[in-house]
């Protein structure tokens, strides 16, 4: 069940692959929870990569605490067909991302020790395809 928007205002977005420079200036603090995984680098996250790192805390963890996503894709990506010529416009929709900034917290924990968060939020940034570290309040 990867992450997607209900509805969207326009079906196709332009790439802006730029937006990942700077840092962050918002979603860069621990806000909820004790333990945050942040981002140390800049990229884009697709909603399956989300989805995968949840589940690898919620299995670590056997379900018990709380966890926080602090991130959504809303950004659509396209992709057109294999051997497709150059030309004949954009693709069609395939899925969204999160674009992600240097310094922006991307999950947090609360209600498990502090060894079991640390575990299972390195777990889930081995998901990720940015760099990550781990944050104690």
């Amino acid at each position: 069940m990867p992450f997607e928007p209900k509805k969207l205002k326009y079906r196709k977005h332009h790439r802006d692959r730029g937006a990942a420079k700077g840092i962050a200036w918002r979603g860069n603090e621990i806000s909820f929870g004790s333990y945050g995984l942040k981002a140390i680098s800049g990229g884009e996250i697709s909603s399956r990569q989300i989805e995968a790192a949840r589940r690898a805390i919620t299995r670590y963890v056997k379900r018990t605490g709380k966890i926080w996503i602090r991130i959504f894709p809303q950004r659509v990506i396209t992709k057109k067909a294999q051997e497709v010529p150059m030309g004949s416009g954009k693709g069609v929709p395939s899925g969204f991302v999160a674009e992600i900034r240097p310094g922006r917290v991307l999950f947090e924990m609360d209600g498990v020790s502090g060894e079991t968060a640390v575990e299972a939020l390195r777990l889930a940034g081995h998901k990720l395809p940015v760099k990550t570290k781990i944050l104690a309040k």
